[in-house]
């Protein structure tokens, strides 16, 4: 079992979160949809000015070897009235799966909502990807909400 190290992304991680991203896709059968570019993760992750979209936390082993990401935005609810942590992306490269990363991001995840004061945190996973609703539901203790049903328009539809 490897030993971890969760830290928030600085810039120069930038062309390892795109390369985690293009994994990701193709773990998800989505590679033709990453349209993300360097530069386009540079200007909502490290603006030179205003606050970042989102965050990111790196993970790497002791040895400094890439073993995954996280990413996450702040969401708002209007029934807690107060925001949320919206957990966009997690992908731990297949290596480093069942050796304890997952639950060291979830770890760092919920510490970080609370201590932003979010009232929950929230993610989305694919109805076929079984080993992770489990880990989700077995090990992390979420509920699934099966009567939500995700909506989207796409850039063309806007």
């Amino acid at each position: 079992m490897s030993e971890f190290i969760i830290r928030e992304a600085v810039v120069e991680d930038v062309p390892q979160i795109l390369t985690f991203i293009k994994e990701l896709a193709v773990f998800e059968e989505m590679l033709d949809m990453v349209t993300a570019t360097e530069q386009d993760l540079i200007h909502s992750l490290f603006p030179s000015e205003g606050s970042p979209i989102a965050h990111v936390l790196m993970a790497t082993t002791t040895a400094l070897e890439p073993a995954g990401f996280a990413l996450y935005f702040h969401n708002y609810s209007t029934f807690t009235g107060k925001k949320g942590l919206y957990l966009e992306d997690l992908f731990i490269r297949e290596e480093f799966r069942r050796g304890g990363l997952g639950t060291k991001f979830f770890s760092t995840l919920r510490s970080i909502a609370a201590q932003k004061g979010c009232s929950r945190m929230e993610w989305v996973v694919l109805d076929w990807n079984k080993k992770a609703r489990d880990f989700y539901t077995q090990k992390m203790g979420a509920t699934e909400l099966n009567s939500w049903i995700i909506c989207r328009l796409n850039k063309d539809q806007l």
